[in-house]
């Protein structure tokens, strides 16, 4: 037989696999999920040298793998999600030299994993969430050079995330209260992902040491009430994301040091009052979001410094009465969003120097009385939106410039 391809998927009554299957040479690719009576696979399965892929998500009765799937020297992903019964996995997975994705993601009874996890050379995605009975990770995790992915949602018995990863590039979805001082070792890490840590009410001044990282994901951290002054000196930070810091009133002024940066969010920072007037050294910044800083009521003049921002999104900031006259500086704006900036009387007549701007929302400026009389000379804008503008008496007469519309 010389398939590559074996499905045996929701065969929920097949306890066993024949030891001829061992002779399938060609086999790349075997699916046996939702076999839910299946016990073991057979020794056998070692001899499947072509294998690419072994699906074995919810077996629900396999124990345990045998020895032998060390020999599985071309699996590049082995799938063993929910299979809620499996309480460990052989030393020998340390052989699977190609591995690139291994899933043991609610897998109930792993306990731990072998040491010999930290020889597959080749693993991008370690998947563990919800495995709830974890209780540690090996010290050799730390040797994943190629690691890209570790999911640990859900791992409540896990008591610390040890030194075994601070060689990582890639560190997330930890439910801690405070970061581990381990995380200054971290010296290739490019991106830090902190969403949704409800109880980080501050971030520790060594992290000015993370200088490789790029992304810095604090959205959700809805107790974090200010950023150190260090933050600074991550003098590689593109992207900040403080989306719903919902605490958060303040900025240092080191935040501008950050010349790197290129996108800056601050969706729904409810008490956040002022953007730093230093704000203009962020030179290469594209894109900052302002929605629903609802005590915002002025942006800095140096705003129209940023020359190289594309998108304003403003929308919701309901204490902005009006946008300083230097914002018609921002010759590579393309999109201004205003909806709903309920106090806002009257829009800046330098609007109309935003030659590049292609999209401009005022909708439900519900104190908008008029627009500027050359807002024609916006010869590039595609989308005006002035929906519920209930006190907008009349359209300039320069309307009728506006030809891509």
């Amino acid at each position: 037989m010389h398939s590559k391809n074996f499905n045996l998927s929701w065969c929920s009554s097949l306890q066993e696999l024949p030891t001829s299957i061992g002779q399938l040479n060609a086999l790349q690719n075997l699916h046996l999920n939702k076999c839910s009576s299946l016990q073991e696979l057979p020794a056998s399965i070692g001899q499947l040298h072509a294998l690419q892929n072994l699906h074995l998500n919810e077996c629900s009765s396999l124990q345990e793998l045998p020895t032998s799937i060390g020999q599985l020297h071309a699996l590049q992903n082995l799938y063993l999600g929910r299979c809620s019964n499996l309480q460990k996995l052989p030393t020998s997975i340390g052989q699977l030299n190609a591995l690139q994705e291994l899933n043991l993601s609610w897998c109930l009874s792993l306990q731990e994993l072998p040491t010999y996890i930290g020889q597959l050379n080749a693993l991008q995605n370690l998947h563990l969430n919800e495995c709830s009975n974890l209780q540690e990770l090996p010290t050799s995790i730390g040797q994943l050079k190629t690691l890209q992915k570790l999911g640990l949602l859900g791992c409540y018995k896990l008591k610390e995330v040890l030194t075994s990863i601070i060689q990582l590039r890639v560190l997330g979805w930890f439910e801690l209260k405070e970061l581990p001082t381990f995380i200054y070792q971290l010296t290739t890490l490019q991106k830090l992902n902190l969403l949704g840590f409800f109880k980080l009410k501050e971030l520790p001044t060594f992290i000015s040491q993370l200088t490789t990282v790029q992304e810095l994901n604090l959205s959700q951290c809805s107790k974090l009430k200010e950023l150190p002054t260090s933050i600074g000196q991550l003098m590689a930070l593109q992207k900040l994301d403080l989306l719903g810091c919902s605490k958060l009133k303040w900025l240092p002024t080191s935040i501008c040091q950050l010349t790197t940066l290129q996108e800056l969010n601050f969706s729904k920072c409810f008490k956040l009052k002022e953007l730093p007037t230093s704000i203009s050294q962020l030179t290469i910044l594209q894109k900052l979001d302002l929605l629903g800083c609802y005590k915002l009521k002025e942006l800095p003049t140096c705003i129209g410094q940023l020359m190289t921002l594309q998108k304003l999104d403003l929308s919701w900031c309901s204490q902005l009465k009006e946008l300083p006259t230097s914002i018609g500086q921002l010759m590579t704006l393309q999109e201004l969003n205003l909806s709903k900036c309920s106090k806002l009387k009257e829009v800046s007549t330098s609007i109309s120097q935003l030659m590049a701007l292609h999209v401009l929302d005022l909708s439900w400026c519900s104190k908008l009385k008029e627009l500027p009389a050359f807002i024609g000379h916006l010869t590039t804008l595609q989308k005006l939106d002035l929906w519920r503008c209930s006190k907008l008496k009349e359209l300039p007469t320069f309307i009728d410039q506006l030809k891509v519309l």
